[in-house]
């Protein structure tokens, strides 16, 4: 047999399959359907994880944090900025994550590439310490990389993590708050503290340091 005969022969094969599959769904309706469904003649596009609209996103370098949240459908209130990278407004929760463990948002393996956004925490922290009756009195800034809704969801929250803050001050000895390293330590538990309450709250972290702006120990 030619190669023009086995090709012609080949093409009419698979017009025939074709025809009897259309006349197989004519004839069967639903169940022939279903039939060539279960066959595998069909099959569903996969489809792959969707990504929450409530999940913070980095700001670039020279962009505006709160234009980036609004562009994610945050809406800014009134209120004074927060600092650099733009203002934090308002006092609305990032809504629609179940509360639980939460997500750690990282920070930028290249930070210059992004803006960070500060926020200071108006009211001071005032607190005995673990084993003196002298007491600690704390102001801190945070900051992050990620867009308004982290400094909206602190703002949000802020009771709690003021709560959480104070019992951890509470805990610390005056000879390692009265060291740099003691106070570098602090920073750091302060920092996972506030990212837990977020992660908690609204299911992401954010915050990617935070700054002491005021530091009495009397």
């Amino acid at each position: 047999m030619s190669d023009d005969a086995k090709a012609k022969k080949k093409k009419g094969g698979g017009m025939k399959m074709i025809i009897m599959l259309v006349v197989a769904m004519i004839l069967g309706g639903a169940g022939a359907a279903g039939g060539l469904y279960a066959a595998g003649f069909f099959s569903p596009k996969a489809e792959g994880p969707k990504e929450d609209p409530n999940k913070p996103v980095l700001v670039l370098a020279g962009e505006s944090a709160e234009d980036v949240a609004k562009a994610h459908g945050w809406s800014g209130g009134g209120g004074e900025g927060g600092g650099h990278g733009g203002g934090a407004e308002g006092a609305h929760a990032t809504a629609g994550h179940a509360p639980g463990k939460g997500i750690d948002l990282p920070t930028p393996a290249n930070p210059a590439a992004y803006q960070a956004t500060y926020f200071q925490l108006q009211t001071p922290f005032t607190s005995n310490m673990s084993d003196t009756d002298a007491f600690a009195q704390i102001s801190i800034a945070v900051s992050t990389y990620y867009d308004m809704r982290v400094i909206d969801a602190i703002k949000t929250h802020e009771m709690a993590i003021r709560s959480q803050v104070l019992m951890l001050l509470a805990q610390q000895p005056e000879a390692m708050l009265s060291t740099p390293e003691g106070k570098q330590q602090l920073q750091k538990k302060i920092k996972a503290t506030i990212n837990d309450i977020l992660k908690q709250k609204t299911g992401y972290g954010g915050v990617d340091n935070v700054y002491f702006t005021n530091f009495v120990i009397q």
